[in-house]
């Protein structure tokens, strides 16, 4: 048998890998990162023309083959072709003061700068900028507070950049590349009114006595056809859950403009008919908002109590909608009140039905997030070992997190939890496996969310995975406690999803389904209904696809909720003042 011969650049970049494995454990826990020797290194500082503070944060730095946009636009997980990040931690960091990432800074795809391939790069810095919050709790911590963006790291108002530079990289070379941040992105536009569409602001006393600092919440609301013309009317509340709003895009008073093509005149063609039928004869006159609960952790809080992110379900149902029912003249009682929204929003409408069952009188959900952990996308919390691997005596498979229609696997939940890690610790990544942990997961003792895994092996935490059955596992909550919230929810729970759908979370939804239609005494008498081969975010139409979908949710959906109010209100209920 002939021998193996490999170059010796191979075994070189073999054993330095290993190395730097051993590394990334240090650099996990999320220390700012010292040299590392004669190796590769960032020196990332930011201007005194920008502030003469010290500065908190998390810097990411990426370095990027592609043309194209900015490198800081080039760092998404789904995105094949997605280009290398590195993330680091920076507490008091003064201007001018080096901040280094080195080949023991944790990076994704590529696990540190020393397995970079040598080449011509374009590279950019960016410093995603905390804040110290002094919380009512009585642990203080920092985190990027929202500025009115929902929480992208990239985009984020008042976050300090640079300006991408081309550098030649070569970890056998070595050599120190130095990277100023002197560029800060500007504030966001105030939301404008429109004849149709208003934007509110208010100050919630729930969540700033949480927070230590004012806090807010924000909605844009819908106004009904002949809402001005009739002031003794007074109307139903349709509330969409989702992530963090823009205002009405699927609804367009003007006709679609002659130059548009594509997806965007088929867009402007159904906002037109949406308008054109919201003022026309017979159809349902209700106010709809969406509401803005971006908070410090996530573009959205999830709409409901928690211990790292605040009482936002009790900031939203006992403060928010109350001033928006009194100001736009709603009927303001449980019966005249309903929720619908898809993935984060999905989740949100079934846990507000559940926590506040007699506030409302019924959530439809599209596509929700895991409403049973023993499928949080395909991880059993309570009875898995590790959420990376499907592990045995002889082999370790990767668990798939996106996939398509086909069911071929796009990313796994290791490469997903690596991406966001890069991006911040402690829960901070802005991101979607973060949330769930800061949402559902108990205060751990550093005042940080107690972590659901260990960030490096995937290893779960099973007391905290109690915590989150107990609290926050919709299905665990429904079967333990239906004797005295069944006959709250009769006719309220709406399920659809897609039966491929792209996260798995169509498997939640058949445990779900499993306990309601085992219900009696009573039984849930509401719609579990599956799209075939359908992806994210399927909402009841076989035969459409998604993209039309999510264009005709106010059409379809409305006239049913107008139907329950007729059947379910009570005695006396108001049910002429609205229907002109």
């Amino acid at each position: 048998m002939p021998s193996l011969h490999f170059p010796r650049r191979w075994w070189h970049r073999r054993l330095r890998g290993a190395a730097a494995a051993l590394l990334v454990l240090a650099s996990l826990s999320g220390c700012t990162g010292g040299p590392s020797g004669g190796g590769l290194r960032f020196e990332i500082s930011f201007s005194q023309e920008l502030t003469d503070q010290a500065q908190d944060g998390r810097i990411v730095l990426i370095v990027s083959s592609r043309d194209g946009e900015e490198p800081r636009f080039q760092f998404r997980i789904y995105d094949p072709a997605t280009q290398p990040g590195f993330g680091l931690d920076v507490t008091g960091l003064e201007p001018g003061e080096p901040a280094v990432i080195d080949g023991s800074t944790f990076g994704f795809p590529v696990r540190s700068l020393d397995d970079l391939p040598p080449g011509d790069y374009q590279v950019q810095a960016l410093l995603n900028r905390y804040e110290t919050f002094h919380r009512g709790d009585g642990h203080t911590v920092s985190l990027p507070p929202d500025q009115g963006e929902g929480q992208h790291w990239n985009s984020k108002p008042g976050n300090f950049y640079s300006l991408p530079q081309s550098v030649h990289v070569d970890p056998d070379q070595g050599g120190v590349i130095q990277v100023t941040l002197d560029q800060e992105i500007p504030p966001i536009p105030e939301p404008e009114d429109t004849e149709w569409v208003k934007h509110v602001r208010i100050r919630s006393e729930l969540l700033s006595d949480f927070w230590g600092r004012d806090m807010y919440l924000g909605a844009y609301v819908l106004l009904p056809h002949g809402f001005d013309e009739h002031p003794e009317a007074r109307y139903p509340l349709v509330i969409n859950h989702g992530h963090f709003p823009s205002g009405f895009g699927e609804f367009r008073p003007e006709p679609p403009a002659p130059d548009l093509t594509g997806y965007d005149q088929t867009r402007a063609e159904y906002g037109h008919d949406l308008f054109q039928q919201w003022t026309g004869p017979g159809f349902p006159r209700m106010l709809i908002m969406k509401i803005e609960h971006a908070n410090p952790f996530y573009d959205d809080s999830y709409a409901v109590n928690s211990e790292n992110v605040g009482p936002y379900g009790d900031a939203i149902v006992h403060e928010l909608i109350p001033y928006v029912e009194e100001q736009f003249r709603g009927i303001g009682e449980g019966w005249a009140r309903f929720m619908y929204g898809g993935s984060t929003g999905g989740w949100e409408v079934l846990g507000a039905q559940i926590f506040y069952p007699d506030e409302f009188n019924g959530a439809w959900s599209f596509c929700p997030d895991a409403i049973d952990f023993r499928q949080y996308e395909i991880i059993d919390i309570y009875n898995d070992t590790n959420a990376y691997f499907m592990e045995s005596d002889w082999k370790r498979t990767p668990k798939p997190s996106g996939r398509n229609w086909l069911g071929h696997p796009k990313v796994t939940v290791e490469e997903d939890s690596h991406w966001e890690r890069v991006l911040g610790t402690k829960s901070r990544s802005g991101e979607q496996w973060a949330i769930w942990e800061a949402v559902y997961g108990p205060v751990g003792e550093d005042g940080y969310p107690a972590p659901i895994w260990d960030p490096l092996t995937g290893v779960i935490d099973h007391e905290v995975a109690e915590y989150w059955r107990e609290n926050y596992d919709l299905r665990h909550i429904l079967e333990r406690d239906w004797e005295t919230l069944g006959s709250k929810l009769v006719g309220k729970l709406r399920i659809y999803t897609g039966d491929m759908d792209s996260w798995h979370l169509n498997n939640a939804v058949y445990l779900m389904e499993d306990f309601l239609e085992s219900t009696s005494d009573p039984y849930y008498d509401g719609l579990v209904e599956y799209g075939d081969r359908f992806e994210h975010c399927w909402s009841g139409v076989h035969d459409q696809p998604l993209s039309i979908q999510r264009l005709t949710v106010i059409p379809r959906f409305l006239p049913v909720m107008a139907d329950r109010i007729l059947s379910t209100a009570p005695p006396g209920a108001d049910l002429r003042s609205w229907r002109y």
